[in-house]
């Protein structure tokens, strides 16, 4: 397949602002594989933190980082991405070159503990300020689940909004797949840009 799926090109995006020593946040651990992820590409002398509210997924994200050598790089936090703001080191605000989000419930975990609206927008915007110019924040948003939709409406709304001289935003879906997920892509700008022509 030459397409990428979703989650792939999450990566592609995200790799184009991450570089070895940069620094990372996954704002849902999940099974680890973003984690993981943001790990390699940022190095040993790199940082990731990383946010989740389920002890089940904090567990298998340190198993995952355990079994390739990563721990060392990773600061994981037992606690929602909308509290990044209060744990994060106050130093890196504005110097954070990714913020990866996969959203909706742990796979293969409790179905019924997923993200919500309120809390993703939380985070988001805390993920607005704390982004390096130049910076990614990669999406990943899913509609199968109960709540779904109405999270996904409210963050694409969120991102609609967002001043177009600071953020660049892209949205990519499969509208052949009703219940596929959809990407959601952010760059903040490296420097305000005028809505006039030059």
């Amino acid at each position: 397949m030459i397409l990428p799926s979703i989650l792939e090109s999450a990566r592609h995006w995200v790799r184009q602002a991450l570089s070895p020593g940069g620094i990372a946040v996954d704002g849902t651990c999940g099974n680890g594989h973003d984690t993981l992820f943001l790990a390699e590409r940022a190095g040993p002398d790199g940082m990731v933190y990383g946010f989740d509210i389920q002890q089940e997924a904090l567990s298998k994200t340190r198993e995952r980082l355990h079994a390739h050598g990563m721990t060392e790089r990773v600061q994981l936090f037992h606690a929602g991405h909308e509290r990044m703001h209060e744990l994060l080191p106050s130093e890196l605000r504005g110097r954070i070159d990714a913020f990866m989000f996969n959203l909706g419930y742990l796979p293969k975990g409790d179905t019924r503990v997923v993200t919500r609206p309120e809390t993703t927008l939380a985070a988001l915007e805390t993920a607005t300020e704390w982004l390096t110019p130049g910076g990614i924040i990669s999406v990943c948003l899913y509609t199968g689940h109960p709540g779904g939709r109405e999270e996904a409406d409210a963050v694409l709304h969120f991102a609609s909004h967002l001043p177009p001289g600071a953020f660049q935003v892209m949205h990519q879906q499969l509208p052949n797949r009703r219940e596929a997920p959809s990407l959601l892509v952010l760059e903040k700008r490296n420097r305000p840009r005028s809505s006039s022509r030059d």
